[in-house]
């Protein structure tokens, strides 16, 4: 007697997105869409559809359009932490920590996204001035801060003479990044690739402990 062959079992709904992971994708959505047509002109129902959600999930997760592009600005700061690594930067000597801190922020403000989103800034800072203080408070601020924490640490420890660690993280993050930001906002270069923003890290790091390591 030949048995007959069971059908499959059906697999039903595939597994829905957590909230987290549907967060990300709309992040990364109205990234490029403010990048592209700016922030009064970015849409919300495109930025949904191009994330596969309805608008009222998108609305749910992000309730107004200012707490999106916060959002925005706050995942590309992450990046900046993680790679920063607070923890690794404990265990090596000075001139190492300061290339890998100067290194991951450069990554950072130099890469294509950030410049995009700085010019954005700053186009419509007088009309939206809590997109500029969305970023003052979470780009600039926090940055300096990671910045600042350290150098006040090796400060402590008596490697570095900082007398000013707020101030030394912001001419630090100047020093980084200015010139090249500059020139790729007003066309002069297209971008700036992992040679030069190393090779500039290692620079400013040598400029900079040469005026501050313990004499």
């Amino acid at each position: 007697m030949v048995e007959k062959q069971k059908s499959p079992r059906s697999r039903g709904r595939p597994q829905a997105r957590s909230d987290d992971e549907t967060r990300k994708v709309i992040i990364l959505a109205a990234e490029r869409q403010f990048c592209d047509l700016g922030y009064e002109t970015a849409n919300i129902n495109v930025i949904a559809q191009n994330s596969g959600v309805s608008t009222k999930t998108l609305y749910r997760l992000f309730p107004t359009k200012a707490d999106l592009f916060e959002c925005v600005i706050s995942f590309r700061i992450a990046e900046f932490v993680l790679e920063a690594d607070e923890e690794y930067l404990d265990h090596v000597n000075v001139k190492t920590g300061l290339v890998r801190l100067l290194a991951a922020y450069g990554h950072l403000v130099l890469a294509a996204n950030t410049i995009a989103i700085t010019r954005l800034v700053l186009a419509e800072a007088e009309r939206f001035p809590e997109i500029a203080a969305t970023f003052w408070e979470r780009a600039i601020e926090r940055t300096n801060a990671t910045l600042e924490r350290w150098l006040g640490a090796q400060a402590a420890l008596g490697r570095l003479v900082v007398d000013d660690p707020r101030m030394a993280a912001g001419m630090l993050r100047g020093m980084m990044a200015m010139e090249p930001q500059r020139a790729v906002m007003m066309g002069r270069i297209s971008g700036i690739d992992e040679a030069t923003i190393m090779a500039r890290a290692e620079r400013c790091a040598e400029i900079f402990l040469a005026g501050t390591l313990p004499r």
